[in-house]
């Protein structure tokens, strides 16, 4: 899995690139730590090219909400594939993770 963000104006794009799993949600974890200690705590994650997420994944997302929570800011995820959605969907952590149509829409209205 590939990561990388762009800050965009009040907050930073982390976009994810292959299968969130047991395997890159370390990855996924340290990434927006660091993005986090570079100083941008309102984050999007942009699920467009993640087509598969497991258990593992969706931990690493809310363990990123924890800490951009802690960090004063929020994290919102974007572009949720179909997949990933039903895994929200199944553990109820939709309502927890709010999935947004794009990025840009994520910070849209505050």
């Amino acid at each position: 899995m590939e990561f990388s963000y762009e800050v965009k104006g009040s907050y930073a794009e982390v976009k994810a690139d292959g299968r969130l799993n047991m395997v890159s949600a370390p990855k996924l974890r340290e990434f927006v730590t660091d993005v986090i200690a570079g100083g941008s705590s309102r984050i999007v994650v942009n699920l467009e090219k993640t087509a598969f997420m497991d258990s593992s994944g969706l931990g690493a997302l809310i363990g990123c909400l924890k800490a951009a929570r802690q960090a004063g800011g929020d994290l919102r995820i974007a572009a949720v594939q179909p997949q990933v959605n039903m895994v929200l969907k199944l553990t109820s952590m939709d309502k927890v993770l709010t999935a947004y149509p794009t990025a840009e829409a994520a910070f849209s209205n505050d």
